[in-house]
């Protein structure tokens, strides 16, 4: 990863010589807002959007980052030109920022923030088969944080559930990814996706009390507005998913994937639903890419 260069707190520097201090918040106690785009055709997707839920993030967080929001956005873009030399061999790229509150012992001692941005391949290989099999998901007993403890609005490092979660889904079901669940037993989110499930031709997600506010959350929206497809924001059980006519995920990586197993349950007929293919198909034509094929084509590499 030497050949790809990072930003860190005004200086760009060789990736693998970006650097953390032990005593940064952003690394002991996991003190750090991040937001992660990526790339369509070398070019990057929605970066106002991310930037802009980075911005409120900090400001929830109250951490100063020592650049404007314009500023940031443009020195994202020009992580992107600084790495297109790369572009080839990557295929796409995904671009990382991050702020920590920066070193010390209490948090309002910290008045030094660290200021990171990162570019690197989207790894296509762990997720392309996706498009054609669906991934396969467990309901985990680690349950998302509490929103009346951490707003799950903030973009944050403090994702310890995250890991559980997913080591929790691995031991049920092999390469299964999680959907927590809040204090009642509703469904939330996956460990860095949003969950949706089709029934009856409605896409229904749960409301954002306690998920992300999703840039590929709203995307999906928006698709779904464009092709005449009822959205719903409710509160979701197991019951609902294990019935469900199709299951899919959403993220900056991934786009959306078709979700075919849930807790070993096979999902509608066990293949990628035609709602779920209808919008990826969408989403392909807004960004010119056809992600299923572009995905296999570099994942398979």
């Amino acid at each position: 990863m030497g050949d790809y260069v990072a930003y860190q707190n005004g200086d760009w520097i060789r990736l693998d010589e970006l650097r953390i201090d032990a005593l940064d918040r952003g690394f002991f106690i996991g003190d750090t807002i991040y937001e992660v785009e990526r790339t369509f055709n070398g070019k990057s997707f929605r970066m106002k959007e991310h930037v802009d839920r980075l911005y409120r993030s900090l400001k929830y967080a109250r951490i100063e980052p020592g650049l404007s929001v314009d500023e940031f956005a443009d020195v994202s873009e020009e992580a992107i030109s600084r790495n297109r030399h790369m572009l080839s061999e990557a295929g796409e790229f995904n671009i990382h920022q991050f702020v920590t509150r920066g070193p010390g012992r209490h948090a309002w001692m910290a008045d030094t923030p660290t200021v990171g941005i990162r570019v690197n391949p989207v790894d296509f290989h762990n997720f392309y088969r996706a498009y054609d099999e669906g991934m396969r998901a467990v309901i985990t007993r680690t349950r998302s944080y509490s929103p009346e403890a951490l707003d799950p609005k903030i973009k944050h490092y403090s994702r310890m559930n995250f890991s559980l979660a997913e080591l929790e889904a691995h031991d049920v079901d092999p390469g299964a990814m999680p959907i927590l669940r809040d204090e009642r037993g509703s469904i939330t989110e996956g460990s860095g996706y949003n969950a949706f499930i089709v029934t009856d031709g409605v896409i229904r997600s749960p409301a954002d009390r306690s998920i992300l506010q999703g840039v590929s959350r709203q995307m999906v929206y928006e698709l779904a507005q464009q092709l005449h497809i009822p959205v719903a924001e409710e509160d979701l059980e197991p019951y609902d998913v294990y019935t469900a006519d199709e299951v899919f995920f959403s993220t900056t990586p991934w786009c959306l994937v078709p979700v075919t197993s849930v807790d070993r349950r096979q999902v509608g007929d066990g293949k990628p639903g035609e709602i779920t293919n209808r919008l990826l198909a969408a989403w392909g034509e807004m960004v010119g890419v056809d992600i299923a094929g572009q995905a296999a084509r570099i994942g398979s590499r």
